[in-house]
């Protein structure tokens, strides 16, 4: 069994360029620590519309993207996800089929959150109990047996000290990127909700600097 964190994100708030930053590798090396640190054996780094080009073997590397669709984020990841996508451009049905393609699974992200993606007709293979609103896990599972796909944990960190806050146990003999698209596609995984002591101290401040962000991005369109 390994624990793995399928939902990360290198810099501290998304890159609305969808491109690759200089910072990116430096998040991933602090991503790395924090997994280490926490016991998580995998860490896929999802960031918005483009892949971080990073390789480690303690905690085990997934190569991963965070697509944005039409109608939602959608998280592709195994041993070849797309290096870019376009965000708002493409519908779910073909974010999946391209993952597949690539040998890799789709996975709905936070679902209940800036998304519509539970209202496209798409072979998913499987949906996230998300680190951000981890008390939906009942109606996520519920959402799950009716579409007979296995549920996955991401902890959708932008700061190390979120990371592994909901993760993925994957039952597999080896942690490969391969292995761990098998071990999705035979519902061999279930999430996990990890608490830890910097959760209590620092996520009242994380969130109270996402509200401000969010009012001065209302204030100021565009």
């Amino acid at each position: 069994m390994f624990a793995v964190d399928l939902h990360l994100h290198t810099r501290p708030f998304h890159n609305p360029r969808g491109a690759p930053t200089a910072f990116d590798p430096y998040g991933a090396r602090l991503m790395a620590a924090s997994a280490r640190n926490r016991g998580i054996d995998g860490v896929a780094f999802t960031n918005h519309n483009y892949r971080v080009p990073y390789v480690n073997d303690d905690p085990v590397f997934v190569p991963g993207i965070e697509v944005t669709t039409r109608h939602g984020h959608v998280l592709v990841v195994g041993p070849d996800p797309p290096d870019r996508t376009y965000g708002d451009r493409s519908h779910p049905a073909a974010v999946v089929e391209d993952a597949h393609g690539r040998g890799c699974v789709a996975v709905i992200a936070h679902p209940f959150r800036d998304s519509t993606v539970l209202d496209a007709d798409a072979p998913f293979d499987a949906i996230e109990v998300n680190g951000k609103h981890p008390e939906r896990r009942s109606e996520i599972e519920r959402i799950a047996d009716e579409r007979e796909i296995p549920v996955v944990g991401g902890s959708d960190a932008h700061f190390p000290f979120e990371l592994g806050r909901v993760h993925t146990l994957v039952y597999a003999d080896e942690l490969t990127p391969e292995s761990l698209v098998a071990a999705i596609r035979d519902g061999r995984v279930e999430p996990r909700r990890q608490t830890y002591l910097t959760d209590r101290l620092l996520l009242p401040m994380y969130d109270a600097i996402h509200d401000a962000r969010d009012v001065l991005q209302r204030a100021v369109p565009g």
